[in-house]
């Protein structure tokens, strides 16, 4: 069965709909299930034994949101060398308040300090979240959670 870690931090409501979003694709797959959390209430234990992690952040003045930093400071050491982190499988969900770039930059950059493995383009909102970006994220927790169960990620 396909544990997909879902994480998020929301001010407006914008990033915890399309990280709802995701969490409901992922349900939708076979033999799966999604771990939802706030950014704040993850622990290192939750990456530790999920399948895969879905990051979901606001971008706020071109970076990640600082609950999301948190995460990853609050992790990193107790991660680092975990052999069960290494090449986890990774996406990452940003509601952009410019373009999102600046926030994808860093995110992606601290996962390759953790040695995860990116393996779904970003979904980046640039402006009110759509029914459209709503399903783009559903598929993308659907298909992470097909592509682990089928040994692809």
């Amino acid at each position: 069965m396909a544990h997909i870690l879902v994480t998020f931090h929301s001010q407006t409501g914008n990033t915890e709909k399309m990280a709802r979003a995701v969490a409901a694709g992922v349900g939708q797959a076979q033999n799966a299930r999604a771990n939802l959390k706030k950014a704040l209430e993850t622990t290192a234990g939750d990456i530790r034994e999920c399948d895969a992690v879905v990051f979901c952040s606001p971008e706020y003045f071109g970076y990640m949101s600082g609950a999301m930093k948190d995460l990853f400071d609050r992790t990193y050491e107790e991660l680092k060398d975990e052999p069960r982190s290494v090449k986890k499988p990774y996406c990452v969900v940003i509601a952009a308040g410019n373009d999102g770039t600046g926030a994808l930059r860093h995110i992606e950059r601290i996962c390759k300090g953790y040695r995860f493995k990116k393996v779904q383009n970003p979904i980046i909102c640039k402006g009110p979240v759509t029914p459209d970006i709503l399903a783009h994220c559903r598929e993308l927790g659907e298909t992470i959670a097909e592509g682990i169960n089928a040994g692809i990620f």
